[in-house]
């Protein structure tokens, strides 16, 4: 354990760790300034920073310095444990995304490397948030996960595939303005401008979003080979293309998950909605789509409930890898005004748990990416 800031980021070159625990308060070089140092020298060292102060302000600062988590002192032991096995996990894809950069470079310059194919990613990523269970919060996690997303280098689209009965424009408030009514009939003719033109600015988050049609009978009118051409075309825009979903497996949203980059699949603590989530990885494999794409996320997470998520990842041979606490207070009023709390309570531990979520989705990405861009023996 390092004594001083200084110390830390000493050790953190010597040993490479994947993960660095730091205390906001060290002497001579403050926290966040090391994380900051650490990152600049290694960035696939992941820093988790641990302080008393819970505030807004201190999270900010520390997510700004490069941390990967804020954890309030003294942090509950699993949620210490899953913190450390996010920032692990993305830890590893980095170091394997920067071998695999490294090796291109290589063979950009001509260097000797025995890759002789490569696949480099140039377009967006579809994240497609689902349950096979109703009202298990997956309108709730898209919004606020497409805001967790978004920044300047990093800009995301949030899209409606719940045609008939969506909601995201309603969690947003702004609802009655344009939809994808405006663009299915013209998926072979779309241009960017237009397209940019057509979606919705939420000016309070920065985020876009195409709403779903404003009458349930409209939603008829747009084929699953048109939606699916929606979201590719939005992919050449936007770094985030998140989908929310309805529970009902329609066409559209059978189109929208075999196209996805990653599925956030969303469950409680009841059994119908595990039970219902096991029929769906179930169906995944019958689909033929690689299970790795799931991120297993454990929504309204309850600590006095007996079924914990160790419990349901064992039973469905799958890890719950996001846990999202049970906050309905700031949740429902967030939804009743029309207001994400990703906007004015993501310091609180339902925020935290969103950002969680950010992270283990570009977690996963990576990962994949990395997987994908293997070299290729010839």
């Amino acid at each position: 354990a390092a004594r001083s800031g200084k110390e830390g980021i000493q050790l953190a070159q010597e040993l490479d760790p994947d993960v660095v625990l730091m205390d906001i308060n060290m002497p001579d070089i403050d926290g966040i300034t090391a994380t900051e140092i650490i990152r600049q020298k290694s960035p696939h060292i992941q820093v988790l920073i641990l302080s008393v102060q819970g505030d807004q302000n201190y999270m900010r600062k520390a997510m700004l310095a490069g941390a990967r988590d804020f954890l309030t002192k003294p942090p509950m032991g699993d949620e210490l444990i899953s913190a450390i096995r996010r920032a692990g996990e993305l830890a590893h894809a980095e170091r394997a995304k920067s071998a695999q950069q490294r090796l291109v470079a290589a063979a950009v310059s001509g260097a000797p490397t025995s890759m002789s194919s490569f696949a480099p990613v140039t377009k967006g990523k579809i994240v497609t948030v689902y349950s096979p269970k109703g009202g298990t919060g997956c309108t709730t996690i898209a919004v606020n996960l497409a805001i967790a997303l978004n920044n300047e280098d990093t800009r995301t689209a949030l899209v409606d595939a719940n045609l008939q009965f969506g909601d995201v424009a309603v969690f947003v408030n702004e609802q009655g303005k344009n939809t994808i009514l405006e663009l299915a009939p013209r998926v072979d003719e779309l241009e960017p401008d237009v397209v940019e033109e057509i979606l919705i600015k939420h000016e309070a988050s920065g985020i876009r979003i195409l709403a779903a049609p404003q009458r349930p009978e409209m939603a008829e009118k747009i084929s699953a080979d048109q939606f699916a051409k929606v979201l590719q075309f939005l992919q050449r825009m936007y770094a985030y293309v998140v989908v929310d979903t309805s529970s009902i497996l329609t066409d559209v949203v059978l189109s929208t998950i075999d196209i996805s980059d990653v599925i956030v699949l969303v469950t409680t603590q009841e059994i119908p909605a595990i039970k219902n989530a096991r029929l769906f990885l179930d169906l995944l494999q019958t689909m033929g789509i690689n299970k790795g794409k799931i991120v297993f996320a454990m929504n309204r997470y309850d600590k006095r409930i007996a079924i914990t998520p160790e419990r349901v990842s064992d039973n469905l041979k799958h890890e719950v890898s996001v846990t999202i606490p049970l906050d309905e207070k700031i949740v429902i009023t967030a939804v009743n005004r029309g207001v994400p709390f990703m906007l004015d309570n993501k310091s609180q531990p339902v925020g935290r748990g969103i950002f969680s979520l950010a992270e283990g989705v570009r977690a996963r990405l990576t990962l994949l990416e990395s997987e994908d861009e293997m070299p290729v023996k010839r």
